[in-house]
C-alpha cells in the first residue's frame, strides 16, 4: 500500500502544475489532495484542507515528503555553484574548536572538535597530563544523528549522568556511568523531555518528564510535566515523584535544581514560556516540606546562589530588566526580599564563579560585565576585548581562574582565562580559521518602526562595499519569547559575507534586549509590532541602498519562521527570497501539538476569545496566503523528527503556497529526514543544508555564477 501511494504522489509531479516558461527552472509540484475538514471558532468556519498532513505516522504523509523532496532536490541539484558552496563551507568549518575547560573531581574536562566531526568529543585530563576521550557522541550512531544533549556530574565528580537525543528529538534518554572507571552503571532511563539533571550528593539526581502521550510521540500534546528523583542502583520504575502529576493543577514545564552545597532543592513550575512559580525545600532537614517562594507566574525568578540559609534570587518581579535580591530561606517570600544588585536601565543576566557575581548587561544588545563580591560591592568592570557578546564567567566557588568567551558578527569566538582576584585575563583559545575579520565591518544603526519606535540593527559586510542597491542581503530576525539576538560569529554566515553579501540583524520587539516591557510589546494582540519592525528594517536597508527588493532575502527559524511567513504574506513585494525554517505557521492550531500550548503567553490561542481568534487568523501565515498573488522564491526547511514545532506547520504551508502562488518563482520545501528542531544536527547535514539555502538564495537573486570566486581553491561551476 505504501509503495502504491508513493507512486501515485510522485507521478503527480509530472501532471499537476504548468511549466513556468519565465522561471529559472521549470517546476511541477506534487499534487496535494484536499480533505473536507472545517473547524469552527466563535461561529466562524475555517477550512483546513491539508489536515491529513498532520499525521506524521501515515504512509501517505511519508510519500508526500518523498515527493516534495524529489522536486526540491531536483531544483537544487541544478544550481551551478551549489557544490562549490558546499566545498567552501567544509573548508571554513574545518578548523579545531575547543570548549572552555571545567573541573569535576580530579579531572579537567573539555570539548573538542577536530574540524568536521559531526559531534564534538568530550575529553579529560588530570593536571597537565595527556588527554583521553571521555565521551565521543560520534560513536552513538552510524549517521551521527544521535547527539549528546546534556551532562551532569555528582558533587564529588565520581559519577556522571548524560542525556542523548536521537534524530534531533526533544525526547531524551539518560545514561548513568562511573566517571572514574568510565563504566555504565545501570539501565538507561527513557521517555525524558525538557529536563536538566541535578545531583543530590552521589546518591541520585532529579530530572523532569511527561507521561508518554497518546498517539504520535512526535506531535501529540504533552502538558503534564513532572519532577522525579532517581536513586542510583534502583530501576526507573521506582523513581520518586517529587512534584507535579495532580490533575487539579497542571504545569507544562517544571525543573529542579540542587544548590552547590547540597542544602536546598528549588523547583520552577510554569505553564507558559514566561513566568514561573518557585518552590524551596531544605534538604538538610529530613522530611522538610516543599514551600512556595512565589505562588504565581507573574515573574521569572530563580535561585542563583546561597551562603548557608541566605538565598540570592534573580527576578524580574517589579523589575522588568531583572535584579538580584537576598532573603533568608526561613522566610523566602517577596515581602522579605532585599535588593542585592538593583535593577538598572539595562537587562541583567548574571552568573557566579570563583566566589564572585558577574553581572552581564545588554547595552543596546552589546555586552557589559561588572564583577561584584558576595556583599554586593562592585569590584570592577571587566574590560572586554571589543564590542560584541561575552559569555561564561561561571565556575565553582573555590576556583581562582574562570573562563569567558567573546565574539561578534565578524569575529570568530575566542575563549579567555580570567583571574577573579586581579581581573587580568589571557587568551585561552583562539580559532585558526580561513577567514580574515579585518576585511569586514559591523556597525549598529537605529531605524524607526511603523509607530515610531526606534529599533537597533547590526549590519555586517565587506569593507569597501558599494551601496548601489545590488548587494545580496539576508535580513535575519526572531522577535519573541524574550530571546535576545546578540552579536555572534557564524561559520555559515562567513561564506555569505565572502560573497559580498550583507547580513543584517534587527533587535525586534518581542525579544528580551530591553527587558520585559520590550518582550510584552511583541506579544498577543501586539504581535504585529514584530512584523512591522522587520518590515521597517527591510525598508531601511532598501532606502539606504544596501540592497533592493530584487536582492533581499528574509530568514528566521521557529518563532522566526513565523516572522518570515507573516512578513512574506503581508509584503510579498518587499523581498526576492523567503527562507522560513521550522516555523510556527498555523496560528490556529499550534497549541494542540506537543508542548505548544506553553507558547500562549506570546501568542494567545484561538480558543481564548473571538478577539484573539480574529487577531491570530489575521496574521497566521497559513491562513493569509491569497489566491493569485506572486510570492517570493521560497525555500521552507524543516525536519521530519521536529517535535518542538511539528513539521505539519511547514507541510501545510508549503502545500497551500504551491496551490495558490501565481508567480514564476519556485516554492519549495526541503525536509531533512531523521532530524529535529536543530539542536544536535550533524555537521555534514548542516553544511549540506546551508549550501542549499545560500545556493537557492543567490540563484533566485539572478546570480548565474558566484559573485566572489577568489576564495575558492579549486573553483568549478
Amino acid at each position: 500500500m505504501k509503495q502504491l501511494i508513493a507512486i501515485a504522489v510522485l507521478g503527480s509531479i509530472l501532471m499537476s502544475c504548468e511549466n513556468k516558461s519565465d522561471s529559472k527552472m521549470a517546476l511541477n509540484y506534487p499534487e496535494t489532495h484536499k480533505v473536507d475538514t472545517v473547524d469552527t471558532y466563535f461561529d466562524t468556519a475555517v477550512p483546513d484542507p491539508y489536515r491529513w498532513l498532520e499525521d506524521d505516522r501515515s504512509a501517505e504523509t511519508e510519500a508526500w515528503v518523498g515527493a516534495q523532496n524529489e522536486v526540491t532536490f531536483s531544483f537544487l541539484d541544478n544550481i551551478p555553484y551549489r557544490e562549490a558552496l558546499k566545498n567552501r563551507l567544509e573548508e571554513l568549518w574545518n578548523y579545531e574548536k575547543l570548549g572552555t575547560p571545567f573541573k569535576e573531581g580530579a579531572f579537567t574536562y573539555f570539548y573538542k572538535n577536530d574540524g568536521l566531526q559531526n559531534q564534538s568529543v568530550l575529553y579529560r585530563r588530570v593536571g597537565e597530563g595527556s588527554a583521553e576521550v571521555f565521551l565521543d557522541p560520534n560513536t552513538f550512531s552510524e549517521d551521527g544523528t544521535t547527539s549528546l544533549a546534556g551532562l551532569s556530574f555528582s558533587k564529588d565528580g565520581s559519577l556522571a549522568a548524560y542525556s542523548i537525543s536521537e534524530g534531533g528529538s526533544d525526547w531524551r534518554k539518560i545514561i548513568v556511568m562511573h566517571a572514574e572507571r568510565m563504566e555504565i552503571l545501570e539501565d538507561t532511563l527513557v521517555d525524558i523531555k525538557f529536563s536538566g539533571i541535578s545531583w543530590k550528593g552521589q546518591e541520585g539526581f532529579y530530572y523532569s518528564s511527561y507521561d508518554k502521550p497518546e498517539g504520535s510521540e512526535l506531535s501529540a500534546k504533552t502538558d503534564q510535566h513532572k519532577v522525579y528523583y532517581h536513586r542510583i542502583g534502583t530501576p526507573q520504575s521506582e523513581d520518586e515523584l517529587i512534584f507535579g502529576g495532580t490533575p487539579e493543577e497542571k504545569h507544562r514545564y517544571v525543573g529542579a535544581s540542587v544548590s552547590e552545597d547540597d542544602r536546598f532543592l528549588s523547583i520552577s513550575a510554569r505553564n507558559t514560556t514566561a513566568g514561573n512559580k518557585l518552590y524551596l525545600q531544605d534538604l538538610s532537614t529530613p522530611g522538610a516540606p516543599l514551600i512556595p517562594v512565589l505562588d504565581h507566574e507573574d515573574s521569572r525568578s530563580y535561585i542563583i546562589e546561597n551562603v548557608g540559609s541566605k538565598l540570592y534570587i534573580v527576578t524580574n518581579l517589579e523589575a522588568p530588566n531583572q535584579r538580584i535580591v537576598t532573603v533568608d530561606a526561613a522566610n523566602p517570600e517577596p515581602e522579605h526580599w532585599v535588593d542585592f544588585i538593583p535593577e538598572t536601565e539595562n537587562v541583567l543576566s548574571p552568573s557566579t564563579g570563583g566566589g564572585y557575581f558577574f553581572a552581564e548587561y545588554m547595552v543596546d544588545a552589546l555586552s557589559k560585565v561588572l564583577q561584584y563580591d558576595y556583599e554586593g560591592t562592585l569590584v570592577r568592570e571587566v574590560t572586554l576585548p571589543g564590542m560584541g557578546s561575552a559569555g561564561g564567567f561561571g565556575g565553582k566557588k573555590d576556583q581562582k581562574e574562570i573562563y569567558f568567551s567573546f565574539t561578534n558578527y565578524k569575529t570568530p569566538g575566542s575563549s579567555y582565562k580570567y583571574n577573579v582576584e586581579t581581573g587580568d585575563y589571557e587568551v585561552y583559545w583562539k580559532p585558526e580559521i580561513d577567514f580574515d575579520p579585518n576585511q569586514y565591518e559591523s556597525h549598529q544603526v537605529f531605524y524607526p518602526s511603523a509607530d515610531g519606535t526606534k529599533i537597533p540593527m547590526m549590519i555586517t559586510y565587506k569593507k569597501g562595499l558599494e551601496f548601489n542597491g545590488k548587494n545580496p542581503t539576508i535580513l535575519y530576525g526572531y522577535g519573541g519569547f524574550n530571546v535576545s539576538l546578540t552579536p555572534s560569529f557564524s561559520t555559515v554566515n562567513a561564506i555569505w559575507l565572502e560573497q559580498g553579501g550583507v547580513y543584517a540583524v534587527p533587535n525586534l520587539r518581542g525579544g528580551g534586549e530591553y527587558g520585559k516591557e520590550w518582550h510584552n510589546a511583541g506579544t498577543k494582540t501586539s504581535k504585529q509590532n514584530v512584523f512591522d519592525d522587520f518590515i521597517a528594517a527591510a525598508e531601511y536597508l532598501i532606502q539606504e541602498s544596501y540592497t533592493s527588493p530584487e536582492y533581499l532575502a528574509i530568514r528566521g527559524g521557529s518563532n522566526g519562521g513565523l516572522l518570515v511567513g507573516a512578513v512574506m504574506t503581508q509584503r510579498p513585494d518587499l523581498m526576492q527570497v523567503a527562507l522560513p525554517a521550522v516555523g510556527v505557521l498555523d496560528m490556529l492550531r499550534y497549541h494542540t501539538f506537543t508542548s505548544g500550548a506553553g507558547w500562549s503567553y506570546d501568542y494567545g490561542t484561538a480558543e481564548d476569545s473571538d478577539e484573539m481568534f480574529q487577531y491570530l487568523k489575521g496574521y497566521s501565515p497559513l491562513h493569509n496566503i491569497k489566491e493569485g498573488v506572486a510570492y517570493p522564491a521560497t525555500l521552507i526547511t524543516t525536519g521530519d523528527h521536529d517535535d518542538r514545532v511539528v513539521p505539519a506547520h511547514s507541510f501545510k504551508f508549503a502545500a497551500t503556497l504551491q496551490e495558490k502562488h501565481k508567480g514564476s518563482e519556485p516554492v519549495l520545501i526541503r525536509i531533512e529526514t531523521n532530524a529535529g528542531h536543530g539542536a544536535g544536527t550533524p555537521i555534514h547535514k548542516t553544511i549540506e543544508q546551508y549550501a542549499d539555502i545560500f545556493g537557492f538564495t543567490l540563484y533566485n537573486m539572478g546570480f548565474e555564477s558566484l559573485p566572489n570566486k577568489a576564495v575558492f581553491k579549486d573553483f568549478k561551476e
